[in-house]
């Protein structure tokens, strides 16, 4: 009777620990969010919102926002910021229209010189706060100068059309069968990296979370996953730039997670100058974590050229404040330290929402900015209470 009773109030405990960690990272309160957003949105447009094309528009929307966060939420970790995001990603989507367009080159030339671009830009930023520049006067500074550069290069005008096979990465859709291979790979190489890593945190005598608990958290991300891809494939499929931000958010948090790397990008964030006097280079992180940042931003301005299938001067225009403002409303501090790559893309998809929601409900765009306003204010407010009572 008393080992039943002792079974039974493990598992409960189990179970309050479980819910007690989903919330402590508000990833449960964000998720009803969108839920309570996206019903809201279904009632006001007679379920339009919710049909299979509108689903798959709002996430091919999202994924532009949701590349430049994932860098974004590095930087934010950091207890930096990076005011040139979208000002980067249109001169670097420019530049690959002007390479396609102009002078006539394929596709896999274009994007790796986008990218090397993409890093150089990281190194410039990264170097400049290295020399003890607030990141938000550095970052600031690439704002004006890049978007200076594009209206230069470009002489104003829209650059078009790019090839069709270019129009593949922003455009074309994945086969359903290739879309669930993909992510049930994903799946499993997550599910054995959480056992692999308990694993050796109990050989080494660390705390744990009880296997129930690893258990049920890959099984409602996996539910999850499993989930968004069937809404996608009730359309034409996966959009590929979905399924290249898919595999980019598995990429980088295991990189936040389970790297080295990951691990000084918090330390940095947490505690420079502990960092600092332990021996390690902490420009050399911010530097690096600015060039990781570049190349998912290139990484945006290609998917974004190839799906408007041109380049303009004004493509971007604050895009780095909806990739700030998703860093926040996923739980990221505005002290650094603090923040996931999951609950930055589940912020992205809150702001794709409001705009696509906003958008189909024909609401003046003045109103739009003041609504996505109002949430990131709400977002820090939020950051700034959990503190005060946590102290």
């Amino acid at each position: 009777m008393n080992d039943t009773m002792q079974v039974e109030g493990k598992i409960l405990n189990n179970k309050k620990s479980f819910l007690k960690n989903i919330l402590s990272q508000n990833i449960f309160m964000i998720i009803l969010s969108i839920i309570f957003i996206w019903i809201v949105f279904s009632f006001f447009t007679d379920g339009k919102f919710l049909t299979a094309r509108n689903i798959s528009n709002l996430f091919r929307q999202m994924s532009i926002t949701g590349m430049i966060s994932i860098g974004m939420i590095f930087v934010i970790i950091s207890n930096e910021i990076d005011l040139s995001a979208g000002s980067a990603m249109a001169l670097l989507g420019g530049i690959a229209a002007i390479l396609n367009v102009k002078l006539g080159l394929g596709v896999v030339p274009v994007v790796i010189i986008t990218l090397l671009l993409g890093m150089l830009i990281g190194i410039w930023n990264g170097f400049w706060v290295s020399l003890k520049i607030p990141s938000f006067i550095v970052t600031l500074a690439g704002m004006l100068a890049f978007r200076g550069i594009l209206v230069g290069i470009t002489g104003g005008r829209t650059i078009a059309p790019v090839s069709s096979s270019f129009k593949l990465i922003g455009q074309s859709y994945i086969p359903n069968f290739v879309s669930y291979i993909i992510i049930l790979v994903l799946i499993g190489l997550m599910s054995f990296s959480n056992i692999l890593d308990r694993k050796n945190k109990i050989e080494n005598e660390l705390e744990v979370e009880s296997e129930t608990n690893m258990y049920i958290r890959i099984l409602w991300k996996s539910l999850l996953m499993l989930t968004g891809v069937f809404l996608l494939n009730q359309y034409y499929g996966v959009p590929t730039p979905v399924m290249i931000l898919i595999i980019f958010i598995a990429i980088f948090s295991f990189i936040a997670k389970k790297t080295v790397f990951g691990r000084l990008m918090y330390a940095v964030g947490g505690n420079k100058e502990a960092v600092r006097l332990s021996g390690i280079n902490v420009d050399r992180v911010k530097i690096s974590i600015y060039v990781v940042h570049g190349i998912l931003v290139a990484i945006a301005g290609l998917i974004l050229t190839s799906r408007l299938a041109a380049a303009s001067v004004s493509a971007g225009t604050n895009a780095e404040l909806d990739a700030i403002a998703a860093c926040y409303i996923g739980g990221a501090s505005t002290s650094g330290g603090v923040g996931t790559v999951f609950g930055a893309i589940l912020g992205a998809l809150v702001m794709a929402s409001l705009d696509n929601g906003m958008s189909m409900m024909n609401v003046e765009p003045s109103w739009q900015y003041v609504v996505k306003g109002l949430i990131l204010l709400l977002a820090v407010l939020f950051d700034i209470l959990s503190k005060r009572k946590k102290g």
